[in-house]
């Protein structure tokens, strides 16, 4: 069932809180041995939320439009108090616990969603694919050989796979809609400041590049739905505003007459040449609700080797912030516990040790030419859609914590942390963007459509999206999911 159909089924008292959780908690113990989705549980104290939002139903208080349904948050920069956080699977960390509310904890469980544990996560969320030493990778639920994508792979893999109706997913570099599309599911990352950045102690850590809490859903309409509980400004992050737009009603916009720019390539990305026929494919859906489609040149300002990088310079202050606070708590991980960290990391905080201000500022000219070449596509188009990943789901690693993207694609060489994805120039820029399933390649392996709407035009990129699970519904993938081996 969806979002959607849970809370009204609960609202309407055709199902209690406390029967959807015990059903979810049985679907989570039989099925995520398999996928190792989740990394931590909290199912007493999901358990006693239950009973009182049940107790909410019987008394007629008012109910939020999550009533009851689970959820989960991702175990990253994401915080429940006496949850641990182990910053993406750190073993340093396995027993570390912050005792602060995340901002999706705090809006999910006011909207009366239920958290019920936290999902896997690389180290820092930095790779583009869900492994680490202490938990090992996420598997993908449309192949257990497979990798479920990162970094919020193991919140996508649960949703594929119905142990949950919605996930958390934050995204800095596409970490929402990178793993929505390898698992087959829809991944929302909304215009920039439409959802708060609680960042302490640098409330504006979260623009370099622009970071992102996002949805994990099955359905269009269920990422609408939960938008609308997680938007709105908030005093402790001055970039943040409100939005005056309806994500519900853009699910049931029409799209004829839209003008959407169709890149196959964002302008030189590498691309599988099994995802490009699944994304033409699709292209095509929206084309036939009505839009008109264009492909078009797209004229970047660095070869997309370069602008890996780019991203790879502008998030190493961010990270290096934490583990400058990780330090101040007895953790000296560019230190005595820098076999901690994986090496692909390393390479980056070693740099931002080094690096000067100029050096910051020539990166911060280079991000703008990004957004120069994007608005250009913008001054003629409602949406620009590409392939939201250059390749397929790659398989995970025999050793926990070494799955890594492909290093060349069609014979282009390319980071195997992020350099594979079509994703992180959106966060660069700040621009509304989803990954929406394309369909299957080879009948098995998703792929994800990238829709990217102009800067607040959030409502544009849900009434694509809707448009094309209208026209080429994917809800019977997950039927292949259901049926995968549990062993």
């Amino acid at each position: 069932m969806t979002v959607t159909e849970l809370a009204l089924a609960i609202r309407e008292r055709r199902l209690s809180a406390v029967e959807l959780l015990d059903a979810t908690i049985a679907r989570i113990e039989a099925r995520d041995p398999s996928l190792n989705a989740f990394v931590h549980h909290a199912f007493d104290e999901a358990r006693a939320r239950a009973r009182e939002a049940d107790a909410a139903v019987a008394s007629g208080a008012p109910l939020g439009p999550l009533h009851g349904v689970p959820t989960a948050i991702k175990d990253l920069f994401d915080f429940k108090p006496g949850w641990p956080a182990t910053f993406g699977g750190i073993p340093a960390l396995r027993h570390q616990v912050i005792d602060a509310t995340c901002m999706w904890a705090e809006r999910m469980e006011a909207a009366g969603a239920i958290v019920i544990g936290k999902t896997n996560s690389p180290v820092m969320g930095f790779r583009a694919t869900c492994d680490n030493v202490l938990f090992g990778p996420t598997r993908n639920p449309f192949d257990t050989t497979r990798n479920s994508g990162g970094s919020s792979g193991g919140g996508a893999a649960a949703v594929a796979d119905g142990l949950l109706s919605f996930a958390e997913g934050t995204d800095g570099g596409g970490s929402v809609r990178i793993p929505a599309s390898w698992c087959g599911i829809y991944g929302f990352k909304q215009s920039f400041g439409r959802v708060p950045f609680i960042g302490r102690p640098n409330g504006f850590g979260g623009t370099d590049p622009f970071v992102f809490e996002g949805l994990l859903t099955r359905t269009v309409a269920d990422a609408a739905l939960a938008l609308t509980a997680l938007s709105g400004p908030d005093p402790r992050d001055p970039l943040s505003f409100p939005f005056h737009d309806d994500p519900l009603g853009a699910v049931d916009r029409p799209i004829a007459g839209m003008r959407i720019a169709y890149s196959p390539d964002l302008g030189g990305f590498a691309v599988d040449p099994a995802v490009a026929a699944v994304v033409a494919e699709a292209v095509r859906a929206l084309a036939d609700a009505g839009a008109e489609v264009e492909q078009v040149e797209i004229a970047l300002p660095a070869d997309q080797r370069e602008l890996s990088d780019l991203w790879c310079r502008l998030i190493t202050p961010l990270n290096l912030g934490t583990l400058e606070g990780l330090r101040a708590a007895g953790h000296d991980f560019l230190g005595t516990e820098r076999d901690q960290l994986p090496d692909a990391y390393l390479r980056w905080m070693d740099w931002g040790m080094e690096a000067g201000v100029l050096d910051l500022f020539r990166d911060q000219a280079l991000r703008t030419q990004v957004l120069d070449a994007i608005e250009l596509v913008f001054a003629e188009y409602d949406l620009l859609v590409t392939p939201t990943l250059g390749c397929l789901p790659v398989p995970n690693a025999e050793v926990p914590g070494e799955t890594f993207g492909p290093t060349e694609i069609d014979g282009i060489e390319v980071d195997p942390s992020i350099g594979w994805t079509l994703t992180y120039p959106f966060n660069f820029t700040g621009h509304p963007a989803a990954s929406a399933p394309a369909g299957l390649a080879g009948g098995r392996h998703p792929v994800g459509l990238q829709i990217v709407g102009r800067q607040r035009a959030d409502a544009d990129v849900l009434a694509a999206s809707a448009a094309l699970e209208r026209h080429r519904p994917w809800r019977d993938s997950y039927a292949l999911c259901e049926a995968r081996p549990l062993g």
